[in-house]
């Protein structure tokens, strides 16, 4: 029996009522599957162990139909505002495109070719058009074949962009004319982004410096085997998991080899490229001033074992534009050692000035970066002057640990904002760069929906740097404006002076209007959308908020998903925690039906319960979903309740204590709105979820009898293998061993009585998930008898990104439901395998 190694594997266990007897390797065993499970297991090849090669299986003729659909292109206006391109993207990865060499060292993956990441969205097409004509002719970007292009982006002024393209053996930059959309290559210039994903310092609108190959960069180096050690003395160093760490001097030497580039310069007008120095590990580069210097980080020894590469010592820098060294600002040591939720006690977190001043800003802690030690401040602002002689000046201290650095376009101020670990409450200040001290802004919970003030708008600086944009010296916020009542987009003026809120605009109700920027003229760019129209662009006057203006008329490129029904349901659960989900309607619903119905949930953690009941949406949104969503589950018959609410609310040190009480009282809920809705018959439901969604539904399936069966997508299941933290617990196993081991449903699997899908990307590259949590789950659940099964599929990581990969994925959540819920088209007739759950 031939096995095509592309294909998904799956393992099948079910209770011993139904008993599958070893087979002779290459009999034929399609009778015996069909007469056990019918539609789950044709096309199917079984192995000894219960192993069957499945193979690519194709979802539903809707659901197909829907997964092939192209893309809406994605809308970038140019930074000058004057400019559109239109670019037209692969929806999926290809399983070809997937098999292509991968490395995996020091917690990243790179294609072994090319150098850049797996996964890339190609550009299928690029058309180039005036923003602010909708009749203007477009001009089509002819992108020569061969190839895989990736990665627009606007030059800062919008007269040129730049394109990348992945060949076999390099990725090559490319730069057009917006005038005319001609485009050509840098010769001889090879991008290296192993570090640094698309990192480019904009000098000016034409000059630019980038990471590039080593003209001279031989082979790869192999090394002979020898043995590996580690060994630790007395110092504690608790890690969380990390995914493709380095293995051996083998990968060492390998990583070394990919990671080395070089400063680049690139003149864009002439293609002029030249090499500024020798090569480095650089892992970071960036313009200081108005081009005037560079701020590079460059990682290097001792490397480690149990930390990803930009834990690893990193050197910083301030260089002359021709990459000459003016003077190292830190040398920040290997990350080991420090406590959970910590950080380095020195220097850390650079900021490169976006104005004229060309001053260079850190973070250092005051706390000995350990968050449990009691102080008055815990970080502070330091800051060091042009020419980089003298010593550095200290700007600000917080009570709390940094967060974020946001430079204002006026050069002269900047937004702070710390947050307090203890509370999940951050606090914005505005911090004068010179001078005096800043002035708290606005405060609120890290959850906070109904009055939080909005982000700040931004702007692309002629030197690539993004500013916060001010108008006449005052904020632009704009934010979902959750209510109640439900989610409008809004437009604040905020006064930095009288530190008070003046309503520009508020999206109308009917549609949902996005503010994305503040143009000459006092006019408002947009984006647009409704129940039954996409995103398009379209400008509004400010002054009076009723003139609009469409710039773009983009049109649904998925009609059929108009007849879904939606609802935006609110409730309450039993202790008076406010609730929500998304109820969802097949096409062909009848008004009456009970249908078997999915939950899909993410749990999520809240210090306040007032906070956790700000629940809102927004059911005038564009309905359109990605490749592996539940939500396609509606074109084969199901009801879907959608972004269920999941809130466990308690003090966040010990919130996980009532994590399972808090889920269970939450699906109870669920259950009942659902049922007293009329849509949903509650004894055949099913909840399911991704990552740590999937870690809420097996232990809602271990610990409850409230759903018929479950779908696990990438999760974690056995807690005693992330013994440092998982999601927001920052206690060690040690620390609350209790917690850990009732918070792993693995070992509660003799409860799990219910069928159970497991799906997993066998490659999977997320912290704490590795496929070996779903394949020891199945094992337990197989050798106890119970139902299960598990599919790895190839390739893939936490996220599945191939046509083939998505499409089974669909083909496989589809089957399970109808096999344990029964058809929903069948007139509410139990389903064949259904009894096989047994209610405890």
């Amino acid at each position: 029996m031939s096995i095509d190694t592309a294909a998904p594997v799956s393992r099948m266990r079910y209770r011993a009522r139904h008993p599958i007897p070893r087979l002779p390797q290459g009999l034929a065993v399609m009778r015996l599957l069909h007469s056990v499970l019918p539609s789950l297991l044709l096309a199917s090849a079984l192995l000894p162990g219960g192993v069957m090669a499945v193979g690519y299986q194709q979802p539903s003729a809707a659901v197909r139909e829907l997964l092939d659909t192209a893309p809406l292109p994605r809308l970038l206006p140019s930074p000058d505002r004057q400019q559109l391109a239109l670019v037209e993207t692969r929806r999926f990865s290809t399983i070809e495109d997937l098999q292509r060499p991968t490395l995996h060292l020091a917690g990243t993956r790179f294609d072994a070719g090319s150098g850049v990441a797996p996964g890339l969205a190609a550009i299928q097409r690029l058309r180039l058009r005036a923003l602010l004509q909708p009749d203007a002719p477009e001009r089509v970007v002819e992108l020569p074949a061969g190839g895989l292009w990736h990665d627009f982006a606007w030059a800062p002024d919008g007269q040129r962009f730049l394109i990348e393209r992945r060949m076999e053996r390099s990725n090559e930059l490319w730069v057009g004319d917006t005038a005319s959309g001609a485009v050509r290559p840098i010769q001889g210039l090879r991008l290296n982004e192993v570090l640094a994903q698309g990192e480019k310092a904009w000098l000016n609108p034409r000059e630019l410096v980038v990471l590039s190959v080593p003209d001279h960069r031989g082979p790869p180096p192999r090394l002979p085997p020898q043995p590996v050690s580690e060994e630790s003395r007395g110092l504690a160093s608790p890690e969380r998991t990390h995914p493709d760490l380095l293995h051996g001097p083998q990968d060492e030497a390998l990583f070394e080899h990919h990671a080395r580039s070089v400063l680049t310069w690139v003149d864009l007008a002439s293609g002029a490229s030249r090499d500024l120095g020798p090569p480095q590990l650089y892992s970071s580069v960036s313009s200081v001033g108005e081009g005037q210097y560079l701020l590079t980080e460059r990682i290097g020894r001792p490397f480690s074992y149990r930390l990803p590469w930009d834990d690893f010592p990193t050197t910083v820098e301030v260089r002359q534009r021709d990459g000459k060294l003016i003077r190292e600002l830190a040398r920040m040591p290997l990350k080991s050692g420090v406590t959970i939720d910590g950080v380095l006690s020195g220097p850390r977190v650079f900021y490169a000035s976006p104005t004229k001043d060309a001053a260079v800003y850190w973070i250092e802690a005051l706390d000995g970066g350990n968050p449990a030690n009691r102080v008055a401040f815990r970080d502070r602002v330091m800051r060091l002057d042009p020419p980089f002689t003298g010593e550095p000046q200290e700007v600000q201290r917080m009570p709390h640990r940094f967060s974020r650095l946001q430079f204002l376009d006026d050069g002269q101020n900047a937004l702070l904002t710390e947050v307090d670990r203890q509370r999940a409450w951050q606090r914005t200040y505005l911090l004068p760069l010179k001078g005096t001290q800043s002035k708290p802004l606005f405060e609120f919970s890290q959850r906070e929906r109904f009055r939080h003030p909005g982000s700040p708008l931004t702007r692309l600086l002629p030197n690539g740097h993004l500013v916060v944009q001010t108008l006449g010296g005052d904020l632009l916020l704009t934010g979902p404006g959750a209510s109640p009542k439900g989610d409008r987009p809004f437009l604040d003026r905020f006064s930095l002076r009288e530190l008070s809120a003046q309503r520009l605009f508020q999206s109308p109700e009917g549609s949902y209007e996005t503010p994305l920027a503040v143009i000459e003229g006092g006019k408002l760019l947009l984006s647009r959308e409704n129940a039954s129209e996409p995103p398009n662009l379209a400008l509004r006057e400010l002054s009076s908020g009723n003139s609009l203006q469409p710039l773009t008329r983009l049109k649904d490129n998925t009609p059929q998903l108009r007849r879904i029904r939606r609802e935006f349901v609110s409730f309450k659960r039993s202790d008076g925690v406010d609730m929500s989900f998304w109820m969802y309607l097949p096409p062909d619903y009848k008004e009456g039906e009970r249908r078997p119905t999915l939950v899909w949930a993410y749990p999520m953690e809240y210090s306040d319960a007032s906070i956790a009941s700000q629940v809102s949406g927004a059911s005038n949104r564009f309905l359109s979903f990605n490749g592996i969503s539940p939500l396609a589950m509606l074109l084969d018959g199901f009801v879907v309740l959608y972004d269920a609410h999941m809130p466990i609310v308690g003090d966040l040190k010990t919130v996980n204590d009532g994590f399972i009480e808090q889920i269970s009282m939450n699906a109870r809920a669920i259950i009942d709105k659902a049922e007293d809705l009329g849509v949903s018959d509650p004894k055949r439901m099913a909840v399911g979820g991704h990552s740590y969604g999937a870690f809420m539904a097996v232990n809602l399936l271990a610990h409850t009898d409230l759903f018929r069966a479950g779908i696990a997508r990438s999760g974690a299941y056995n807690r005693t293998l992330t013994p440092f933290g998982f999601q927001s617990e920052r206690r060690s196993i040690w620390d609350a061993k209790e917690v850990y081991l009732n918070l792993s449903p693995l070992l509660y699997a003799p409860q799990i009585k219910e069928p159970l899908l497991l799906l997993h990307g066998e490659q999977d590259g997320n912290a704490g998930t590795p496929p070996l949590q779903s394949e020891r789950l199945y094992h337990a659940l197989s050798g106890l008898g119970g139902t299960v099964r598990l599919t790895l599929l190839p390739l893939e990581s936490h996220g599945y990104g191939a046509r083939e990969s998505a499409g089974h994925v669909q083909w496989e959540m589809s089957r399970w439901l109808k096999t344990w819920l029964g058809d929903p088209r069948d007139n509410g007739r139990e389903p064949r395998e259904g009894k096989a759950s047994a209610q405890r």
